[in-house]
């Protein structure tokens, strides 16, 4: 399971202070805490913590950089912050990410291809997110075509079908399984398949329990990445049981302890 920790985004409000007053400890225990948890990588989002996005982006993976040199993932919706600052991180990258109409898509493969970055690609298009699980494997399929065509490698490719709050929407969750199990048919080998994993239970009670079930049930339909909080124990232990039990990983007493230290 490819995890991304979530942790280190200006949406939180210590991530936020630590931005605003240049506390790179803050950021640096962060790091450690989320990969000592078994995160594979770091997302790095500035979020609403600064009006200068780009010198923010830069200040964080700086500090990251003084700690771990982990692939870090560059989390931001303006195009020209992704261009300024994607040649001064150094280190492995992932370009956090882009919709998939052709002429974005085309723009951040080619990106990705020219810094060696990953990228993910989101099941989204210019009329906003799918409807249902058909467009969302429409969607993915054509970004699946462009990166081929653009030279980016399918294990440097993460395809997210954009799970909503079930809340919101309650067969959001239904429609991106069903796309995830369908999209890993469109490749040999087959992309990465990813959600931003938190967002199924936003302002739900039982939050915890939510994101549990649904890693489980995403992961038995071939996800094998998230962007989710690695610093919480049980849901790191549900993803590692459903690796074993997946077959991706073979059985003995201590398995999460040894997974961890794989």
């Amino acid at each position: 399971m490819y995890v991304i920790g979530e942790r280190i985004n200006g949406m939180f409000e210590n991530v936020k202070r630590a931005i605003q007053r240049k506390d790179a400890k803050v950021i640096q225990d962060l790091a450690k805490q989320q990969l000592t948890a078994g995160a594979t990588a770091l997302d790095v989002n500035v979020g609403p913590a600064a009006a200068d996005a780009e010198g923010a982006m830069l200040w964080l993976a700086e500090a990251i950089r003084g700690v771990t040199d982990a692939p870090l993932s560059i989390d931001t919706a303006k195009w020209d912050v992704m261009c300024a600052v994607v040649s001064k991180i150094p280190g492995a990258k992932i370009l956090n990410s882009s919709k998939a109409d052709p002429e974005i898509a085309r723009q951040y493969v080619a990106l990705a291809v020219e810094y060696g970055a990953a990228l993910i690609g989101l099941t989204i298009d210019s009329g906003g997110v799918p409807g249902n699980a058909e467009k969302r494997v429409e969607l993915g399929a054509q970004f699946i075509t462009i990166a081929m065509e653009g030279g980016l490698a399918m294990d440097k490719l993460f395809i997210d079908p954009i799970i909503l709050p079930v809340n919101v929407a309650p067969q959001n969750p239904a429609h991106c399984m069903q796309a995830i199990a369908q999209l890993r048919l469109f490749a040999d080998p087959a992309p990465h398949l990813l959600i931003g994993l938190s967002n199924v239970s936003q302002r739900c009670s039982n939050r915890s329990l939510i994101n549990r079930a649904y890693l489980a049930m995403a992961m038995a339909q071939g996800m094998d990445g998230a962007i989710m909080d690695p610093l919480d124990e049980e849901l790191m232990n549900t993803a590692i049981t459903a690796d074993l039990l997946n077959g991706k990983i073979i059985y003995c007493d201590s398995y999460l302890e040894a997974a961890r230290h794989v």
